[in-house]
């Protein structure tokens, strides 16, 4: 059949959810044996995210072709276990510098460059562009930000083109939100039929309505959603509260989302959804036993900075009978003064990624409670560095031991910056991202974890790397350097072999766990941990 393209919009408030909606809807189109893709359209004009700091967008998620991109990507990858690249996200930034490029290249013939139709057809190009490269059944497209805001207003212009240009092939799900006034006792639609107006305003009908709310929403309710803002009732699917976003995708399956989409863009004998594997997932979720307390030691106290290690904590929890509960700890508050009393009742350690110096000596500490107290201990990335930095002050003694990117002044730079990094001016997009090869040792421990492949591939993001000119002096004191850029030569995973678990990752395995696909290294490091005793 012809692609058939989904456009999710939100109103009322920001963060309501259309990434886990999108990322569910696309699951269950998914699982009905359909080829699916999900791409977000973000209104900021940074480029990408890559250079705004996690308090303003949370974590910057990465894909496998080095494209730095919003956290959303990270739950369509979750989900549906598709991976995603450069043409999945794409900001007003981006559309506008295309378009600027072309036009000083005279690509415009000397037209006058307007938002439309230049922008707004840019905008349009990249929404068929991976329908284009690829056979796809369904394209669903987020747009982020919410109805009124100034900046989405030219994705807007440019869906409700595209669903007048594919008649028949393009759709509209519109998720608002349905507040509860407590002091009324009411839940109140008019927020929702005020967002669906403008929506309508600006020339697009939905088709579909998903009510956020808090409490459920009663029959009456939906059906007077549904007469105000033109809409079918079976078309208005409440997305209430759960316990975990990966009982979404079954809540809205039950309300028959998938089913009215399907019905909407005229697919007809469409397979039933085949969830099984969704199911065993949730029930082995629910039947955990044991419980593990894993300390996150990180800069930003904010959960969205590490969502991705979040997640991936909890798909390995999950399949390994564990419920596990992280604990945040600021690295910048963390000393060897209150180290035992913070990490003390902690099964394990994961020492969070980040850049500059800020909360660096925490971490460094975070390390060394971890290698000394036998406590098993991930680190990712900068944690995996501090690492290095620990066992190179406390183990072979190079007291002023650092990173240049902390200290360009130490004498011991056992971090230091890429040969080709040094002649970089400007930060964003130019740091070591995407998938690169990484040949394991054999016998070590973690080629054990990966089931004793030499050959891996894994995402990067960051501009400094292990300084191999203290390779030999490192594995001679214990910590092994067992994975290796083949290309390269650059150091992309250490271990100490005496301890319990001890692994630090030049990359970053979050990325790439998914519901199904748990990652080997968590699904080792939560195996490892020593589980709570039972409640008496």
């Amino acid at each position: 059949m012809d692609t058939k393209y989904i456009f999710i919009t939100g109103g009322v408030a920001s963060s309501l959810g259309k990434g886990i909606v999108s990322a569910s809807l696309g699951l269950l189109l998914q699982s009905r044996g359909y080829s699916v893709t999900i791409q977000k359209f973000d209104p900021y004009i940074n480029i990408d995210p890559g250079t705004l700091n996690p308090y303003e967008h949370g974590e910057c998620y990465v894909t496998a072709d080095g494209q730095e991109t919003d956290l959303d990507l990270g739950h369509y990858e979750r989900f549906t276990g598709i991976e995603t690249t450069r043409d999945n996200s794409v900001t007003t930034g981006r559309i506008y510098l295309s378009v600027i490029e072309r036009e000083r290249r005279g690509d415009y013939l000397g037209k006058t460059i307007q938002v439309v139709p230049h922008i707004t057809d840019e905008i349009k190009r990249r929404i068929l562009l991976n329908a284009a490269k690829r056979p796809l059944d369904f394209v669903i497209t987020e747009i982020g930000g919410t109805i009124g805001d100034i900046e989405s207003q030219p994705f807007l212009e440019a869906i409700r083109q595209l669903r007048w240009e594919l008649a028949g092939s393009a759709m509209n799900v519109h998720l608002t939100y349905v507040p509860y006034l407590a002091a009324a006792g009411e839940l109140k639609t008019k927020p929702t039929q005020t967002s669906v107006k403008q929506l309508q305003g600006l020339g697009i009908q939905p088709d579909v309505l998903v009510l956020r709310t808090e409490h459920e929403l009663g029959t009456d309710l939906r059906r007077k959603v549904a007469h105000f803002c033109n809409v079918a009732v079976e078309a208005v699917v409440q997305s209430q509260d759960l316990p975990s976003i990966y009982e979404v995708p079954i809540n809205l399956n039950r309300q028959g989302l998938d089913t009215v989409c399907l019905q909407r863009l005229g697919v007809a004998d469409a397979p039933l959804p085949r969830l099984e594997p969704w199911f065993r997932f949730l029930r082995l979720r629910q039947q955990a036993a044991e419980t593990v307390d894993i300390a996150l030691v990180g800069k930003y106290d904010l959960q969205d900075a590490y969502k991705s290690i979040l997640e991936s904590l909890a798909h390995a929890g999950t399949y390994n009978n564990r419920n596990v509960r992280t604990h945040f700890i600021h690295s910048e508050q963390l000393t060897r003064a209150n180290v035992q009393e913070r990490l003390g009742a902690m099964s394990g350690i994961v020492v969070c990624p980040g850049f500059g110096q800020r909360g660096i000596e925490g971490k460094i500490v975070a390390c060394e409670y971890g290698r000394t107290h036998d406590v098993p201990t991930l680190g990712i990335c900068l944690g995996m560095q501090m690492m290095v930095v620990e066992f190179a002050r406390n183990v072979l003694g190079h007291a002023d031991a650092h990173s240049r990117e902390m200290d360009a002044h130490t004498s011991h730079n056992v971090i230091d910056l890429m040969e080709e990094q040094k002649s970089v001016t400007q930060m964003g997009g130019t740091m070591r991202l995407g998938a690169y090869d990484c040949q394991l040792a054999e016998g070590s421990r973690t080629w054990g974890i990966y089931g004793e492949v030499t050959l891996i591939r894994e995402r990067h993001r960051h501009r400094y790397e292990f300084n191999s000119l203290y390779r030999g002096e490192f594995e001679q004191r214990g910590m092994h350097c067992v994975g290796i850029n083949p290309a390269s030569g650059l150091v992309e995973i250490v271990e100490v072999p005496a301890h319990r678990w001890y692994v630090g990752t030049q990359f970053h395995p979050e990325y790439s766990s998914t519901v199904l696909r748990p990652h080997p290294l968590f699904m080792s490091f939560v195996q490892s941990l020593t589980p709570n005793p039972p409640n008496p």
